[in-house]
């Protein structure tokens, strides 16, 4: 979908209220629900959660109950889930039977372009999945795939590295990028696609730790960069188990590329065996004198190391 110039200005808070919060009509009255009524949604953006802060959002269901209603919307007889799983997971372990919400009418693409924003707006979501929802926001607004807007950002950069002007279309997808990562308030287009993109191609290990909170995406980032993947993955584990810091992984990884010193036995070795192939390749073979001389130069190391075998 391309937008008017205008539109793209709007920031994606401001847009967002207008079309679902401002709208009264599209609002139904809080009420209190069996918590048996609210079914997850398909696609969610949340994949992970930590096992610790869960535990903890427990703890405070039990003392206080459920002090911030969930978002949902109708589903037939029953509700979708838009926004709140954590605290729907918390209400479901403590046994709660009923549980506040809020009713919103949303279409099916509505409701994940809200899950998204709520998503975003957290602190505790981790690199991978803020990358994933920020992609799939892009998706909804432009309504192409992820790959898509990955491809709009590439060439973006490619036209602007070659000094050539954008066509139109792709222009105008640029600039509704911006305007949604303007209202996310976290990054530029340029700054997404040289920070955030290549995780998604990380190693699958080093992105599941990610994805797990196991360790920061700067240190993912330099650990991937490792081509042996059985070093790669004892790395990784080290790092995790020990909390080493992006220099101490930095410096592991020096010493795993670096050329291992040579011995002067081993220099000789390998200068008799880069002469060995010369002389596979060479002429001089073919010259008698030559040939009679290179002989009797190899009678000399063949003598001296004789007596080693």
């Amino acid at each position: 979908m391309v937008k008017s110039r205008q539109s793209l200005a709007q920031g994606l808070s401001a847009s967002i209220a207008q079309k679902f919060i401002a709208d009264p009509e599209s609002v139904q009255a809080s009420q209190t629900v069996l918590i048996q009524q609210i079914q997850l949604p398909k696609q969610q953006p949340r994949r992970y959660f930590d096992p610790d802060k869960q535990a903890q959002l427990v703890k405070s269901v039990k003392e206080h109950g459920i002090l911030e209603p969930l978002l949902v919307r109708p589903s037939g007889s029953n509700y979708e889930l838009v926004a709140g799983e954590r605290l729907y997971r918390a209400a479901q372990e403590v046994g709660l039977q009923e549980i506040p919400v809020v009713i919103r009418d949303f279409d099916d693409r509505q409701a994940l372009q809200v899950a998204l924003i709520e998503n975003l707006q957290r602190e505790d979501l981790n690199p991978v999945e803020e990358t994933e929802g920020i992609l799939d926001l892009l998706a909804i607004e432009l309504r192409r795939s992820r790959e898509d807007i990955a491809s709009i950002l590439h060439r973006a950069n490619h036209a602007k590295n070659r000094g050539q002007e954008l066509e139109e279309n792709v222009f105008l997808q640029l600039q509704t990028i911006e305007s949604v990562l303007a209202g996310i308030g976290r990054f530029t287009a340029e700054s997404f696609r040289t920070s955030r993109l290549p995780l998604l191609n990380l190693p699958s290990g080093i992105l599941q730790a990610l994805r797990e909170g196991k360790i920061e995406f700067t240190k993912a980032r330099a650990i991937a960069r490792v081509k042996d993947e059985e070093q790669r993955s004892q790395l990784l584990q080290q790092a995790i188990s020990k909390n080493l810091s992006l220099n101490e992984i930095k410096a592991v990884i020096k010493e795993l590329t670096q050329e291992p010193e040579l011995t002067p036995e081993k220099v000789m070795a390998q200068r008799w065996s880069e002469i060995g192939k010369r002389l596979q390749r060479s002429k001089a073979l073919g010259d008698r004198k030559k040939k009679d001389r290179i002989t009797k130069l190899l009678d000399e190391p063949d003598k001296l190391t004789a007596d080693d075998e």
